[in-house]
């Protein structure tokens, strides 16, 4: 599936003009997927709120005057999507390496999906896709360079994700997906550093139910030159791992790596 560039817009202006740009978009980011236009009526609610910054909806509610997009139910957020659109970007991104990869190990999988999954992956996805120029915020957000914040772009992303499986477009979503992942996939499998423990372990720690890993530096010594870190790894208060390093990112990194070997998410 071949994405082709959005023409660049400006920010979605304040008043009356606002909703009809942003359903204008709705249909330009449908035909960009394969949807035909118009959309259908009932498919419209899960995108219009998979776009939807949830700072657009607490600024509205906080408003003096409410726009018409509220008042008609219109202006809800993605904020409960983006949770939808995390399982389902794990099951495709899952399916796409067990599909791409038949050798390879469990371990193999999961160090190269923690990668894709990636806040910063996913942001990067948004902006090849220009999903930010179809998203509406909050007059403050906007003038925050919230379009353009990796967390904002991210979460809209796997939002969107989530509105299609709701619209029953799985099939969508996973031709948006490959046609996004067959670069970046590359990339990291090639990549001799591509042994992420630290992104593994958290999203072991996060499937489980558990908090996220707590990484303390408990000694450091040795000369300028040559500094050596030891760096101990927490989950709810148990330590799990230590690991030595020259650095903190290594030593942390050698911690999760220690951690693997008595993972017991159970005990």
């Amino acid at each position: 599936m071949t994405i082709p560039p959005h023409s660049s817009q400006p920010p979605y202006p304040n008043g009356l003009a606002e909703q009809s740009f942003f359903e204008a978009g709705l249909q330009t980011l449908a035909l960009q997927l394969g949807i035909p236009a118009p959309i259908p009526p009932h498919e419209l609610p899960w995108l219009r709120d998979a776009l939807t910054h949830s700072s657009y909806t607490y600024e509205l509610r906080n408003a003096d005057v409410r726009s018409d997009a509220f008042a008609q139910g219109q202006a809800e957020n993605y904020e409960r999507l983006e949770f939808l659109g995390d399982a389902v970007l794990k099951l495709l991104v899952s399916e796409y390496l067990f599909e791409r990869f038949p050798h390879y190990r469990e371990g193999e999988l999961t160090k190269i999906r923690a990668v894709v999954v990636s806040d910063a992956t996913l942001a990067d996805f948004a902006v090849q896709m220009r999903l930010g120029d179809f998203m509406r915020f909050g007059p403050n957000e906007e003038r925050q360079g919230g379009r353009r914040k990796t967390s904002s772009l991210a979460c809209g992303f796997e939002s969107l994700l989530g509105a299609l499986f709701l619209n029953g477009r799985m099939a969508t979503a996973r031709q948006l997906l490959e046609a996004l992942l067959d670069d970046i996939v590359t990339q990291v499998d090639l990549d001799p550093t591509k042994s992420n423990y630290k992104a593994v372990l958290q999203e072991k720690t996060q499937a489980d139910g558990l908090g996220l890993p707590v990484y303390t530096t408990i000694s450091e010594k040795g000369p300028a030159h040559r500094r050596e870190f030891t760096v101990e790894v927490a989950v709810e208060s148990r330590v799990i791992g230590v690991g030595v390093g020259s650095t903190k990112k290594e030593a942390q990194q050698n911690a999760a790596a220690d951690a693997f070997k008595v993972w017991e998410p159970d005990a």
